[in-house]
């Protein structure tokens, strides 16, 4: 990844906050099992190579569940986000295919498909469209108790996302973290790993000139990094890893 920087030159820093992830909430009459996806079905779907709910890719991981010929409306996000960057790059991983024609980013050139903005856009039109699938936060759907499948992690897994698994999914990449703390855990080794989880950053800049401003914002750094934590789970989102918050915190003094 490239390093950011403000417009005047100034270094911007990255300060992960809290970890998330992206599922998979769909809306199929008459199916209310929770579907299983592989990373072949995912990427098979919002390329537009599958179209029907019964395509074989996706009931061959569903075993007892009578899906339909109804054919897939994919739903994306149409503003720029976190949220897509997440979602293409875990396909970028899993899906060479995807990785060449479409690529990673905030914003993309959906090959199918209708967009909604923000989150509650994208959520609108799955929940108001018949045999639609989209991608939404987890906190998101957690919090409008949308249905959401597992996925298919790099262990052979199926995993539905929740805390433990987005944990599980940053375990590894807690103890290498590079300096700038930037760094992508979609696709993540280990059996309970959740496929398509992230950090979430601040971007702060490295010089602020005003000493007030820059007080406040290193003591709220601080507080996110310790008691703030323990607000994260009560909103769907996990932890950081301890070894993450102490070297967070050590960066804290690059804020001058």
């Amino acid at each position: 990844m490239k390093a950011f920087t403000a417009k005047r030159g100034t270094e911007i820093l990255h300060f992960p906050t809290v970890l998330g992830a992206d599922v998979p909430t769909y809306n199929i009459p008459g199916v209310s099992a929770e579907l299983n996806f592989t990373p072949e079905a995912l990427a098979g779907i919002f390329l537009g190579s599958i179209t029907k709910w019964n395509d074989p890719a996706i009931a061959s991981a569903n075993k007892g569940v009578n899906l339909p010929a109804g054919d897939i409306l994919v739903i994306h996000r149409s503003d720029g986000s976190g949220t897509t960057y997440i979602w293409t790059d875990y396909l970028s991983k899993v899906s060479d295919t995807w990785k060449t024609k479409v690529g990673t980013g905030t914003s993309v050139n959906w090959p199918v498909g209708l967009g909604g903005k923000g989150n509650e856009g994208v959520a609108g039109l799955v929940k108001q469209t018949p045999y639609a699938i989209g991608y939404v936060e987890l906190i998101y759907a957690v919090q409008n108790k949308m249905p959401y499948g597992k996925i298919k992690n790099s262990a052979g897994v199926f995993v539905k996302a929740d805390l433990a698994g987005v944990s599980a999914a940053a375990a590894g990449a807690a103890k290498t973290m590079p300096e700038d703390f930037r760094v992508s855990i979609t696709n993540a080794p280990g059996k309970t790993a959740y496929p398509v989880s992230s950090f979430t950053w601040l971007l702060i800049p490295a010089h602020i000139q005003d000493a007030a401003k820059r007080d406040a914002i290193k003591g709220f750094l601080h507080w996110m990094l310790t008691d703030g934590q323990n607000y994260s789970e009560g909103l769907a989102y996990a932890k950081l890893p301890k070894e993450v918050v102490v070297k967070e915190l050590k960066a804290i003094s690059k804020i001058q």
